[in-house]
């Protein structure tokens, strides 16, 4: 006789909300330090939102096509990609005093390698086979909530402070730290097998 208790779709949804949310508060330091790297490109709600958008797409993209078998990439290249998407975004707020044009497009680049990233983790807790499609929506969901907590945290302890003369220092000092961690992690993904 089977004593293993069936898990309901509620039970599923539920348990992978929490990877996902988990996988980014507080077990992702990469992906936390992406979000701050975004947050930080701009004052104003309107282009974070175009942001965290391009990225969630891109993200939940690859995240499904690569759950589902069509797309694969070895974590040594995906990986440093992800360091060096950090690094990049962060160095981009130390030369452009504002969000540029172009930084959705490059953060929906970013989020694909993201996704895939994603992807490894989400393997690593294994899928139940007949509730593929729940699981994979409920953890990218708990990923955007993750990000969305990030973004909102930051949003209500720092948006009263723009317009103050030493914020654009606090983006200065801030973006440099979060690309010299990406770039040691860029390093040390590369050369150190980390």
């Amino acid at each position: 006789m089977d004593t293993a208790v069936e898990q309901t779709v509620w039970d599923v949804i539920a348990l992978y909300l929490r990877q996902g949310y988990v996988h980014i508060l507080p077990m992702g330091l990469d992906h936390i330090l992406f979000v701050l790297a975004l947050f930080f490109a701009s004052t104003r709600m309107k282009p974070l939102i175009w942001q965290i958008s391009a990225f969630t797409l891109a993200h939940t993209l690859t995240l499904g096509l690569a759950t589902l078998g069509y797309v694969t990439l070895d974590p040594a290249i995906v990986e440093p990609i992800i360091a060096l998407s950090i690094a990049f975004v962060a160095i981009e707020n130390l030369v452009f005093k504002d969000m540029t044009r172009w930084r959705p497009a490059i953060v929906f680049a970013f989020g694909l390698f993201h996704g895939l990233g994603f992807a490894g983790v989400l393997s690593d807790y294994g899928l139940p086979q007949d509730q593929i499609l729940p699981s994979l929506l409920s953890f990218n969901v708990g990923v955007e909530a993750g990000q969305l907590t990030i973004v909102g945290v930051c949003w209500l302890v720092l948006h009263r402070f723009a317009d103050t003369s030493w914020y654009p220092w606090l983006v200065r000092i801030a973006s440099a730290a979060i690309a010299l961690m990406a770039i040691w992690w860029t390093i040390e993904r590369v050369f150190l097998g980390g």
